[in-house]
């Protein structure tokens, strides 16, 4: 084994302990060597689980920074800080892997994106969900061609009652948003991915507020507090892009429906169409008769990792470091990442002004 790459964390929360900081410590050409959050309590049990011995804390990560060791960083923070700490880290000298979503705004996406370009450090930013196994074998199908022209879509994150009550979720200031830049940013994400068309020509925009109020909640994570609820319980979006294509983006963490869905999409093309209901279908017209195709996902691997099955977290993870270390391409590029942010941002925009809004 060659020099490990050494891994800066900041913010030590929730994604960080159920996803970044487990993938990481499952590749052996990466060591944990810096922790940093505003509570440092939480930073010090990351360091002790997974750090090495000398892992060093911090509260301000400016000080993690400043470590010249330090090869690449993971900023895990509320949404409102993705961007300046992402910059800062950028122009230290770092690679970044920020969290989903870019930023809270395209202004602070488009800081990001300079930034990288003008460093030359590699960004990427967290879409998970294009390493699920459905998603790697959809991908290929449209990249050979096999829906053809896919002209409609659907972005779906759709929870009954599903709210998250724990850290900074329900706060607008933090995040910027609620269920939209939370989870539909996820779908919309994957959708444009399959589309491979990253073009926006108009958004319409609905949000709504309708349940964020209720005490009779029937939430699966518990009680929320209406209180501390200021996001949306609910976001829609109709997005018209530049060759004619649609796609319709519904959010929700909780909305009275049974047809749940999480990080899905739905194509249509010209010669085929494919779901995430069921695992995944793809319909088409074989022999003049009407076919529906169900792979078995169970088995193989993907282009950049064979062998056993991983999580999509861990392949994010594996695939991210080989980009760094073949000097690659991250599978999520900053460019791509952008542009859902700058969608988002549309339809939060669209449903404030009550109209339209045009790219």
């Amino acid at each position: 084994m060659g020099k490990k790459l050494k891994i800066g964390i900041i913010g030590c929360g929730g994604i960080a302990n159920n996803k970044h900081m487990p993938s990481l410590s499952r590749i052996e050409e990466v060591e944990m060597v810096a922790f940093c959050d505003i509570i440092r309590e939480r930073a010090e049990k990351a360091a002790k689980e997974y750090g090495t011995p000398d892992a060093r804390v911090y509260e301000d990560y400016k000080q993690l920074l400043e470590d010249k060791s330090i090869d690449v960083v993971h900023v895990l923070t509320p949404n409102r800080e993705h961007s300046f700490i992402t910059v800062d880290a950028l122009e230290s000298g770092k690679h970044v892997m920020c969290e989903k979503p870019m930023a809270i705004n395209s202004a602070e996406a488009q800081k990001m994106l300079d930034a990288a370009k003008r460093t030359g450090k590699k960004l990427t930013i967290g879409y998970q969900n294009r390493f699920r196994p459905d998603s790697q074998f959809l991908k290929r199908a449209c990249e050979n061609g096999e829906l053809g022209d896919i002209y409609y879509a659907k972005a779906l994150s759709l929870r009954r009652r599903g709210v998250p009550t724990w850290g900074v979720f329900l706060n607008e200031y933090e995040q910027g948003g609620g269920p939209l830049i939370d989870i539909g940013t996820h779908a919309l994400d994957l959708t444009l991915w399959m589309m491979e068309n990253y073009k926006p020509k108009m958004v319409v925009g609905s949000v709504y507020k309708k349940l964020g109020d209720q005490t009779e909640q029937g939430n699966i994570f518990g009680d929320w507090d209406p209180q501390k609820f200021t996001v949306e319980d609910s976001a829609f979006g109709y997005i018209v892009m530049e060759n004619g294509a649609t796609i319709v983006l519904e959010s929700a963490w909780a909305l009275n429906i049974l047809d749940l869905s999480e990080a899905q999409t739905v194509l249509c093309g010209t010669k085929a169409g494919a779901d995430m209901k069921d695992g995944l279908r793809i319909n088409s017209v074989r022999y003049n008769r009407q076919c529906v195709d169900k792979p078995d996902l169970n088995v193989g691997g993907v282009a950049f990792f064979e062998g056993a099955q991983a999580s999509p977290a861990d392949l994010e993870a594996r695939q991210w470091i080989n980009a760094i270390l073949k000097d690659g391409e991250p599978v999520v590029k900053p460019e791509q990442a952008i542009v859902v942010t700058q969608i988002l941002e549309a339809i939060y925009r669209s449903a404030a002004e009550g109209k339209p809004v045009m790219f």
